[in-house]
């Protein structure tokens, strides 16, 4: 349903579009075509000359949009390559279609648990309908500019500062779907929007470190602690198979002596048999 949803708005958006630029290349009129005409026989008669006002060349990446006695000539912008205009009553205008990156100035912005963090980001979008571009929208960059400061401050404005932590890629693509919907009429596609950085003040800094190394000394405190109880456990079940087996109490006594031999002292051990000892250990 959401898909089929999304389907049918750019659909309508490209029906108000369409019909926006249809509006806009409409019929020039009685007066516009003999002005036209008479242009195009100047333009013939001076043929060696206007030929180099009539040439234009756009490049690749390129498009332009031609303007007759001020009104688009047609719903498809020019390019890339060769094309002509009539010297006296045809204007263009050139479109860039690649696609271009700039930074989201740092904003002060408010979190939903009212905190002020400073929060900026870069956008990549490109053109992709020239004559949108110029006929709905007086400098489509600038203005994308602008709403992308404005959208930033209104998406990051409904989250939690953890959330503005953690969930970056969430709020990237919040952002990239509201300025590609906004943009759309401008003939604008926002194909990416990524946050840069997130200042903290340097109190909220202090806070969260005290936290985290709270944390931290309380998670060192249980391991230590269960370390403890299984150092303990470990320790009662070899008394009951010492206990058990006389053997091994001798065999400890021994690793104990042969430690204690190898390290550098100045303590003579002159070690009894354990079964002398377990004589007077009974009474």
């Amino acid at each position: 349903m959401e898909m089929e949803d999304q389907m049918e708005s750019q659909k309508r958006r490209g029906q108000s579009r369409e019909d926006l630029i249809s509006e806009q290349t409409g019929s020039l009129g009685c007066v516009g075509w003999i002005i036209v005409i008479l242009s195009a026989i100047f333009n013939v008669c001076l043929f060696p000359l206007t030929i180099w006002f009539s040439l234009k060349i756009v490049q690749e990446y390129e498009r332009a949009v031609i303007f007759r006695l001020g009104r688009i000539t047609d719903r498809k912008a020019k390019g890339p390559g060769i094309f002509f205009v009539l010297p006296c009553t045809d204007s263009f205008v050139k479109v860039d279609l690649r696609t271009v990156s700039f930074d989201i100035p740092p904003q002060e912005i408010l979190t939903k648990d009212s905190v002020t963090v400073s929060v900026d980001g870069v956008v990549y979008f490109r053109v992709s309908d020239p004559i949108s571009s110029v006929a709905n929208v007086t400098n489509a960059d600038f203005s994308t500019r602008l709403l992308a400061q404005t959208t930033l401050r209104n998406v990051l404005g409904t989250k939690n500062l953890s959330e503005v932590l953690s969930d970056r890629e969430g709020i990237s693509h919040s952002m990239q779907v509201s300025l590609d919907e906004a943009t759309d009429n401008w003939g604008i596609k926002v194909e990416r929007v990524e946050i840069k950085d997130v200042k903290l003040p340097i109190q909220m800094q202090r806070a969260m470190a005290a936290e985290a190394e709270a944390a931290r000394e309380a998670r060192a405190k249980v391991i230590a602690a269960e370390g403890e109880m299984n150092a303990s456990r470990a320790l009662k079940e070899a008394s009951l198979v010492i206990a058990e087996s006389p053997s091994a109490l001798q065999l400890r006594y021994l690793q104990t002596l042969n430690t204690i031999a190898a390290e550098k002292n100045s303590t003579i051990i002159f070690p009894l048999p354990m079964d002398v000892m377990s004589h007077f250990m009974k009474k």
